[in-house]
């Protein structure tokens, strides 16, 4: 609705996670370099937590995108699967499925590939989403699958993205194999209210904002203390200003416009002229 209004060429707090609009501070820097470093040193195990809405599946995408020829990935998205399920998907994902009808076949058809990915000079990992929803015993055949390696090389490398249910999770007992066999762990935390500004910037500059939209401080302050640095909500209060002054034909994003976007959000008002010219006054 606002898009043509503010001359942006993509909507710049929209909730799909883009890596286009990936905001590479400190710690997203850093842990794309750890899951990238971790895949290419095959080092097994990895895993990676954060809260609801920290970007997780963004930084998913960004490395999947990030990685180079030679590593055949497989990105689980639906981890509310049983084992047979996960191994096919598995499967599937890295074109290997055939007439595999129990997990022994797809076990084996794995282990064949993997073997002749490592003869090829290639390296193989599956990236697995919302892992928190991993049930226990699938979980333990995800740790079976880092048994597929030889006596130098691990030929398989797991990536486990979650929430932090995810480590309370894995601190059972009964999966102490698998906890031992991570050798690099991340926690994403939420951006900082200087952070919180540079990603609102971010995200308008890659959408084709040149100057023709601002937020002011006051604005920024609001969206962080509503949003707690959470980027999933800066994006919808984000959006909620900028069709405020869209409505109000403003240029400006103000905190009162951000007031008016949150009210919108937890139903106490709608962004119609009437009521947002009574809310600006």
């Amino acid at each position: 609705m606002y898009q043509e209004y503010f001359g942006l060429k993509k909507m710049p707090f929209s909730l799909a996670p883009d890596p286009a609009f990936l905001y590479l501070c400190r710690q997203y820097t850093e842990v794309i370099s750890f899951m990238l470093y971790g895949i290419r040193e095959r080092k097994g195990f990895l895993e990676i937590t954060g809260e609801i809405g920290t970007g997780k599946t963004t930084l998913c995408r960004a490395v999947l995108n990030s990685l180079d020829p030679h590593t055949k990935s497989a990105y689980i998205f639906n981890s509310d699967l049983s084992e047979f399920e996960l191994l096919k998907t598995i499967a599937r994902d890295l074109g290997i499925l055939g007439g595999e009808t129990s997990k022994w076949d797809i076990i084996n058809a794995l282990n064949n590939f993997l073997l002749g990915q490592l003869e090829a000079g290639n390296n193989v990992v599956i990236i697995i989403d919302e892992a928190q929803n991993l049930k226990p015993e699938v979980l333990e055949q995800i740790r079976l699958l880092s048994n597929l390696e030889t006596d130098q090389e691990k030929l398989l490398q797991i990536v486990l993205v979650g929430q932090p249910q995810l480590r309370a999770k894995l601190a059972s007992p009964s999966l102490a194999q698998l906890r031992q066999r991570i050798s690099i762990r991340y926690h994403l935390n939420p951006l900082s209210k200087g952070e919180t500004e540079g990603y609102i910037e971010h995200r308008l500059r890659v959408a084709g904002s040149r100057g023709s939209v601002l937020f002011e401080g006051a604005a920024v302050d609001g969206i962080y203390a509503f949003s707690r640095g959470i980027p999933r909500m800066i994006n919808v209060v984000g959006d909620k200003a900028l069709l405020a002054a869209f409505v109000l034909e403003r240029r400006r994003v103000t905190a009162k416009m951000v007031k008016a976007g949150i009210d919108e959000i937890e139903g106490r008002c709608t962004l119609d002229r009437k009521s947002l010219m009574a809310l600006m006054k």
